[in-house]
This record gives C-alpha cells, sequence and structure tokens, in this order.
C-alpha cells in the first residue's frame, strides 16, 4: 500500500466540483466503501468474505458492498469524487485529500495506529543523527515522509539538512540494496525486509511517535448524518470482526491466516505486522483515544506539516485552513471544518447498544 497523501492537490480540484453536486446528502439504502491491502485493513476483507457486513448491513434493512481497489491513493481519489461512500486512509491522507479538497468526512472508526510499522533504516550507522547530509529515499509526500520530519526534531535537524528522494514503494527494497542508496524511511512489509539486510540499522520508527500515524475507516459526512444505520451497520460488523481476530481460539487463528493469506504473507509475517500496530480491539479503546486531547495536538502537528509541504491546496493561507473537529474542540478554522473525528458510533459498539 502506497500511504501517501502525493496526489492530494490535484484530487482536491476534483474533490471542489464533486463536493457540489448532491450524491450522498440524501436518505437511501445502497451503500459501498472501498479498502486496500494494509495490515490494519485486511479486516474488511475478511468481514466481506466471511459476510459478516453483510449480517449486520441487513440487520438496519441496508446494503452495504466492500471493495478492494489495488491503489491506495486511486481508492481515496474515487471516494473523494463520490463513488464510495466510505474509505480506508490514514488521519494525514483524510486531511490533505478529501478534507483539504472540500469534502466533508468522518472518522467513524479509529482502527488503530502505527506503533513501529513505520521507520528509518541507515545503512552503517547507528544514530538518527546520522542522517544529516545523506540522501533519503521514502515517498515523498507519504506519511513515511511526515515520520522523517517528525524524526528530525527530535535531534535537532530538519529537512533542509539532508535531500529526500522520491522512490516508489515497489522499488524501496531493490534501491536500498544498491550501494548508492544508504536511508530509507518506508513501511512494513518492506521495512522488515530492509531492516533485515547486512548492515542496516532502524534509528527511528513510529512507536517513538505513538498515535501519530493513524489508520481509519472515513466516511462522507452528509451520508452519515443522513442515513445513521450506514454507520451502526459499519460499526457493528468491525467490532464483531474484531472480536474474533483478536481471540485465542481456533476461529481466530483462522481468521488472522486469511487476512495473512490476503496481504501476500503468512501467519508469522502477519503477526509480525500486528505486533508493531496497536489495534483497538475494543470499542472503548477507540472511544478513549479519539476523546483524548492528544489527538487535536497530533492532528495539529499533521496538519502544520502538510502546509509546509503544500499538501492543504494553493489557496491554504496557514496550517489551520482545513479545520479539524475533535471531541475537545476543534483545530484550524471553525468556519471550514471538513474533517470529524467523533467516538459516538464506537461508543455504542462499547455500551452494546448497536
Amino acid at each position: 500500500m502506497t500511504r501517501s497523501a502525493k496526489t492530494a492537490v490535484a484530487a482536491g480540484a476534483l474533490a471542489l466540483f464533486t463536493a457540489l453536486m448532491p450524491v450522498s446528502a440524501f436518505a437511501k439504502d445502497k451503500f459501498s466503501v472501498c479498502w486496500s491491502i494494509y495490515v490494519g485493513w485486511m479486516p474488511w476483507d475478511y468481514g466481506a468474505e466471511q459476510k459478516i457486513v453483510d449480517k449486520w448491513a441487513h440487520k438496519y434493512g441496508i446494503d452495504i458492498d466492500v471493495v478492494q481497489i489495488n491503489d491506495y491513493i486511486e481508492s481515496i481519489n474515487q471516494y473523494t469524487a463520490g463513488q464510495y461512500d466510505g474509505c480506508t486512509m490514514t488521519n494525514m491522507d483524510a486531511l490533505t485529500i478529501p478534507a483539504a479538497g472540500g469534502v466533508d468526512s468522518t472518522a467513524l472508526i479509529v482502527g488503530d495506529f502505527s506503533n513501529g510499522n513505520d521507520g528509518i533504516v541507515l545503512k552503517g550507522k547507528d544514530k538518527l543523527a546520522d542522517i544529516k547530509g545523506q540522501n533519503v529515499n521514502l515517498v515523498e509526500l507519504s506519511v513515511s515522509h511526515y515520520l522523517l520530519a517528525r524524526a528530525l526534531d527530535t535531534v535537532g535537524l530538519s529537512e533542509k539538512d539532508l535531500t529526500v528522494v522520491n522512490t516508489s514503494d515497489a522499488d524501496m527494497v531493490s534501491a536500498y540494496a544498491s550501494d548508492d542508496v544508504t536511508a530509507v524511511a518506508t513501511w512494513n512489509p518492506l521495512l522488515s525486509e530492509i531492516r533485515k539486510m547486512p548492515n542496516s540499522h532502524e534509528v527511528f520508527n513510529s512507536s517513538q511517535i505513538p498515535g501519530e500515524i493513524i489508520d481509519l475507516m472515513v466516511v462522507n459526512s452528509d451520508t452519515l448524518k443522513t442515513n445513521p444505520k450506514f454507520g451502526k451497520a459499519l460499526t457493528g460488523a468491525w467490532y464483531e470482526i474484531m472480536a474474533t481476530m483478536a481471540a485465542d481460539t481456533p476461529a481466530g487463528k483462522a481468521a488472522r491466516q486469511f487476512m495473512a493469506k490476503a496481504s501476500g504473507t503468512d501467519l508469522a509475517g502477519y503477526q509480525s505486522q500486528l505486533d508493531s500496530t496497536r489495534m483497538f480491539y475494543q470499542p472503548s479503546e477507540a472511544v478513549d483515544f479519539v476523546n483524548s486531547a492528544t489527538l487535536k495536538s497530533t492532528m495539529g502537528k499533521v496538519a502544520e506539516f502538510s502546509f509546509q509541504h503544500g499538501l492543504l491546496g494553493e489557496g491554504a493561507p496557514d496550517a489551520g485552513f482545513v479545520g479539524i473537529e475533535t471531541p475537545t474542540g476543534v483545530y484550524g478554522n471553525k468556519g471550514n471544518v471538513k474533517l470529524r473525528f467523533i467516538p459516538d458510533y464506537m461508543a455504542m459498539a462499547a455500551d452494546g447498544t448497536l
């Protein structure tokens, strides 16, 4: 999965047009959501295959189609254009693509955050400060780029102290294997492959900025407001999947094996990715995370990075151009709130009222 905001500006221009179209602001009974391959989003594939999503949709008298899209950014672009009612994405991409493009979006389910799944590896050096003066290969304007910026802050460096080399995730491992590449920032499973190579040292990872790279199911806010059954069905299905997946039972192992195979690895490989992912298996954990004042602060950091790299659009005067609503307050422009974090539906799951 390319967890990248690279096409945010282009998608934003498209969204400004499509956001004016009343494609989802009415009551309906058929919905669709899309997802792409990543450790924290494989449960949607399992839930669709096992008819768990269908079960919850039918409970509320609706239909929900769950569609896999192989290109991560394309999935977000299609959601932004109104072709899907919901889509899996990171918090940064939710801000810089649909929200920055004018599509009011809600983080319905906060599934997890990266807790070591993203990292920086140096060849022949074992301290982060040694990155100074080096070329760093990464997917430009992705969460890896954000991770690099946050890492540099911790050692008094900035991007001007090095050179970012935009590199496709598909080419990352082979690039690092060459003599010319000495530093990379990437995510699992690529990160795991690179760490195993000779003379490689992971000098920073996302566990050092916990809770900042967040994986979400984002839905169109107007669709959710008009069709709360859609939110209830998705959330109910998700936590049924979580209960099965987390269980130390034959059924739990079978679920994880299914997800491993679907994501192109084996059970051990998938479990390794889960170990560096802070999954919110219990809805109460996700509710506490969203209700924390830390979330607003985190999104402020994400907005600052996004503004500095031109991801909020050419007309954005500052990092607060797009308002971000959280339970502890709005970061940025209260008159232009386009990204919302709500605990409501997850709280219903925690209370057993779905």
